[in-house]
């Protein structure tokens, strides 16, 4: 019986070499996969996915006003569907890959973000929370040695930024995964430093 599946982590944590390599084992065994990404993640080029190991594919590109059930048999038939940065999906797209799970027998898995910088969940990753049939944490650690759980946003000058837009798009320039008591922590360092104008790690 097919499922829905998310697979989440903090940044770093391999998780769209995992997609990648989850597509090769399907297709080793003779399976076809449609594999997918929002639009919303052009990092690499509007429809390519790039592990920071350097595995990389050509994926369909979902922009967020697409039916993705439309969109599905518009590309033909497939075995299963693979999405990476899946929390740019919007919650009704996500509805859509569970239709395609529940009404066509597709494994669906999503890889991606549970959170973003100020630990508040992405729309479609909170809809996958509460639809997915089988939610895997892919675990990373922090600097400390800690699993890590936040994805911190710096600024140009290394400081930790806890306001602005959900959507930055970045890499290992931007964000770095943290467990909660270093991200914490690091903030109130920052708070001191202003008030204080001490210096602080």
């Amino acid at each position: 019986m097919a499922k829905l599946y998310f697979k989440y982590g903090a940044m770093g944590s391999s998780k769209s070499a995992q997609a990648l390599i989850t597509k090769f084992n399907y297709e080793e065994k003779g399976m076809s996969v449609w594999l997918i990404k929002p639009g919303t993640d052009n990092r690499d080029g509007a429809d390519i996915i790039q592990s920071r190991i350097g595995l990389r594919q050509v994926a369909h590109v979902v922009s967020p006003e697409d039916d993705i059930i439309a969109e599905y048999h518009k590309a033909g038939d497939y075995d299963v569907i693979i999405a990476d940065e899946a929390q740019f999906l919007t919650p009704e797209q996500i509805d859509g890959l569970r239709w395609l799970v529940d009404e066509k027998d597709l494994p669906v898995l999503c890889f991606g973000l549970r959170t973003d910088f100020r630990t508040h969940f992405f729309p479609g990753s909170k809809r996958l929370m509460e639809l997915a049939d089988s939610i895997t944490e892919i675990k990373t650690i922090c600097e400390c040695g800690r699993k890590a759980t936040v994805n911190a946003r710096f600024d140009n000058n290394g400081r930790i930024i806890t306001k602005g837009a959900q959507v930055v798009l970045g890499g290992n320039d931007r964000y770095t995964a943290m467990c909660h008591k270093c991200w914490r922590n690091r903030i109130k360092a920052q708070e001191l430093e202003l008030t204080t104008g001490a210096k602080t790690k």
